[in-house]
């Protein structure tokens, strides 16, 4: 199989907080993997034909940890609230519509355009409780090139009967549909995964249940932690004999350890808490955009990456109001300059090269070796063309990058997309 090359501005961060630049540099793949990034071509590749995009910028692609595609819909509203209030105003009535396949046709086809036209290439995303719907979901998804998890979410108590499941049997049932029929249709880039909501949603029958299905199908997992602080004390209020809020999915296997699980916010995380996270492999997916706006707090995230936890980005859509993995980027950074100032004078904010870490290599470890143009990597790559943002003075390739993520030029100016070493689309001059 002949080598896929592409030349431009390449960037990476090989290691957190390292940004290395190649201009006019070359990204080499063969069957998908990455063999490297070079500054000049190696002798063994010439006479290849390469992709040359001039002057443009060539990042890894994006990753998000965390979405939920039936919110997309309606993101942008209900901002006013705390989450359990936004949950029952705006969200669930949100996705009791999706029994409606019509509508979640109309609906998730937004979702799919938008998710294949921006920066991300891959993606953990959550469904509903409606099997049908979330196949169809993982139908549409396919069809975008990106790689994804996909989940038909799980709920058997304080939910709106509407989508209250009736019971943990019923549930699980459900769910085994769901994951067999997916596995039936021989999706090449979409994934299931397991997705019980929270606790709060999940009675202890439920989970016991969901970790049968896991062990018949060496699923992952992906459920909310420690988001809100009223979320907490309800957790706490229906599982009094757990130490923590994790300890409710532990004790059933669905933290990390065999069970490869990605907890969505972890803002209010206690120390014995964190310490499981980091012992058991758990991948935290930080939502910076969410937690303002429904009023949840900022995560520590500093914290969590000196105590050597995994640790990646998620748009958290409808919670965060936009898909934007370049958002994602500058609200992490920038919140955790708040979290600095105001919170915690030892917790140094986030460099410009560590949020970009976080939202490739970082979230990317979730699939794997993902998210880097270094040997062995799966070619994820996005080629941006910042010409759209002139300047009057010469720029480094690390200013121009800084400046087209903080300026979003992921919203119109992405020039190629590559997902798995397949370029998704190209746009020429």
């Amino acid at each position: 199989m002949e080598p896929l090359i592409i030349r431009g501005n390449i960037l990476f961060t090989p290691r957190r907080g390292e940004l290395r630049a190649l201009p006019r540099g070359y990204a080499v793949c063969r069957g998908g993997v990455c063999l490297g990034a070079f500054q000049s071509l190696p002798g063994e590749y010439r006479g290849i034909p390469v992709t040359d995009y001039g002057d443009a910028l060539i990042i890894p692609g994006l990753v998000d940890l965390h979405i939920h595609a039936p919110q997309y819909a309606f993101r942008g509203t209900g901002m006013d609230c705390e989450l359990l209030e936004w949950l029952k105003r705006y969200t669930f009535p949100e996705e009791a519509r999706y029994v409606d396949l019509d509508y979640a046709t109309r609906a998730y086809s937004l979702f799919a355009k938008q998710m294949k036209n921006s920066a991300t290439t891959r993606a953990v995303i959550f469904g509903t409780v409606h099997r049908e719907a979330t196949l169809l979901l993982m139908d549409l998804m396919e069809e975008t090139g990106l790689i994804s998890y996909v989940g038909k979410v799980n709920m058997d108590r304080d939910a709106p009967d509407e989508l209250r499941e009736p019971s943990p049997e019923a549930s699980a049932f459900d769910t085994f549909g769901f994951i067999n029929v997916a596995l039936r249709r021989g999706y090449r880039r979409t994934r299931p995964i397991l997705t019980p909501r929270f606790i709060p949603s999940c009675s202890d029958a439920l989970l016991r249940e969901l970790s049968e299905v896991r062990r018949a199908y060496d699923l992952p997992v992906q459920s909310h932690l420690s988001e809100n602080p009223e979320e907490v004390a309800l957790v706490k209020r229906l599982v009094p004999s757990a130490a923590f809020y994790g300890e409710g999915y532990e004790r059933f296997g669905l933290f990390g350890g065999e069970a490869r699980t990605v907890m969505a916010h972890c803002v209010y995380s206690t120390e014995a808490e964190v310490e499981r996270i980091r012992k058991n492999g758990v991948w935290v997916a930080h939502c910076p955009n969410s937690n303002l706006n429904i009023c949840s707090g900022i995560a520590p995230v500093r914290r969590y990456l000196e105590a050597g936890i995994r640790v990646g980005l998620g748009s958290d859509v409808a919670g965060g109001q936009t898909e934007s993995m370049f958002r994602a980027v500058t609200d992490a950074i920038q919140v955790s300059k708040v979290r600095w100032r105001y919170l915690d004078p030892e917790a140094r904010p986030l460099s410009f090269p560590e949020g970009l870490y976080l939202a490739t290599k970082g979230g990317g470890s979730f699939f794997g070796r993902v998210g880097s143009f270094e040997p062995g990597y799966e070619f994820d790559a996005v080629v941006l063309d910042d010409f759209i943002l002139p300047h009057p003075y010469p720029m480094t390739l690390a200013e121009r990058l800084e400046r087209a993520v903080y300026l979003g030029l992921d919203r119109e100016g992405i020039r190629a997309k590559y997902v798995g070493g397949c370029c998704q689309f190209q746009y020429t001059e």
